[in-house]
């Protein structure tokens, strides 16, 4: 197929509020199954794997006294699923569209090696919590490196949407690129 490098994509958590059944019991086999996914991409030699989407916020209790523990759970669940990889493997999540500040630290909790959070729609306000003293790993990436991301909605479309979207992704990026080697 390819020798480059690839990432193996996981896409399953952000479904779990919205299931029926009971919730807690559903997660647990669901978390075991995508382990099992984790395992057979590493036995592939793909040593990147994103596991999508956590889905901390989408699942929140509206009693706020209920926030710690469902937290905690989903923090544990994310956990499961990437339990005893590789030491050489790197755990990508990428986290939609949401005001994570006030939740951050379970974020960080989920261990990671990346993540990538979708910013778009903050206007860089998700970014000052970092400047606000909390620490997450190596923190944000280089200045001068750029990721551009797709967003993770295109899997949901045909072919024929999608390639446009990835085709100004790609420019946007050389523009990008481009502007910031002449900054220099």
């Amino acid at each position: 197929m390819t020798k480059r490098p690839m990432k193996g994509m996981l896409t399953v958590l952000a479904l779990l509020p919205f299931s029926t059944g009971p919730l807690f019991e559903m997660t647990s086999q669901d978390c075991l199954a995508i382990k099992d996914e984790v395992e057979d991409l590493e036995k592939g030699g793909i040593n990147v794997i994103q596991i999508n989407e956590p889905a901390l916020r989408e699942g929140l209790p509206l009693r706020k006294a209920e926030h710690a523990f469902y937290l905690n759970w989903a923090v544990r669940s994310f956990r499961i699923t990437n339990v005893g990889v590789q030491d050489t493997t790197q755990i990508h999540t990428h986290i939609c569209y949401s005001n994570f500040n006030d939740i951050i630290h379970s974020i960080i909790d989920m261990d990671a090696d990346v993540i990538t959070i979708e910013n778009s729609r903050s206007d860089e306000k998700l970014l000052s919590v970092f400047c606000e003293g909390v620490k997450y790993g190596a923190g944000i990436g280089p200045a001068n490196i750029l990721w551009v991301n797709p967003d993770c909605a295109l899997k949901t479309h045909k072919y024929a949407e999608v390639k446009p979207a990835l085709q100004n992704m790609v420019v946007a990026a050389k523009l990008l690129h481009t502007q910031l080697a002449s900054a220099k």
